[in-house]
């Protein structure tokens, strides 16, 4: 993450990853204020065992561009809500890549749905963690049915 103030965005992804029984680490680095230190660790995360890298940063939002400029691994963006323009610039500065050097941009404050990209991406090759992100699919749907049916319940009384 870019700094201390992206936590709680940062939170959200990292209650996935548990849920899913994926490792990870996390940083703070700035691609502005720390760019040798985000260069070489994107230069070394494949050779450390990494497969995807989760970059969260508001406001100018480089991060996710610096590290995939010194990577060949996926990385997927998540740009923070900000005290500017609500997320608007993070958003931008995260998807506008030029074209080379690929970053895939999850929504604005969208730290779940980064990790759980990255659980995706990861269960190619994961045949256990397909099925576990196939069993809470299938939990997210029963849940929302269940909701339906309480729906229908309240609205027969009516």
């Amino acid at each position: 993450m870019g700094s201390k103030s992206d936590l709680p965005v940062v939170q959200k992804a990292f209650d996935v990853l548990r849920e899913l029984d994926i490792p990870f680490e996390a940083h703070i680095y700035s691609a502005h204020r720390t760019p040798e230190q985000v260069t070489a660790f994107a230069r070394s995360a494949r050779e450390k065992g990494f497969a995807v890298i989760l970059a969260f940063a508001g406001m100018a939002a480089h991060l996710a561009g610096v590290i995939a400029a010194n990577t060949t691994l996926p990385v997927i963006g998540v740009p923070c809500k900000g005290p500017v323009f609500d997320g608007m610039d993070a958003l931008l500065a995260t998807v506008q890549m030029p074209s080379g050097v690929p970053v895939s941009t999850v929504a604005v404050n969208g730290g779940a749905n980064a990790a759980l990209q990255a659980a995706q991406i990861l269960s190619i090759e994961d045949e256990a963690l397909a099925r576990r992100l196939l069993d809470r699919r299938e939990s997210a749907a029963g849940s929302v049915l269940d909701q339906d049916a309480a729906l229908q319940t309240e609205l027969t009384k009516a």
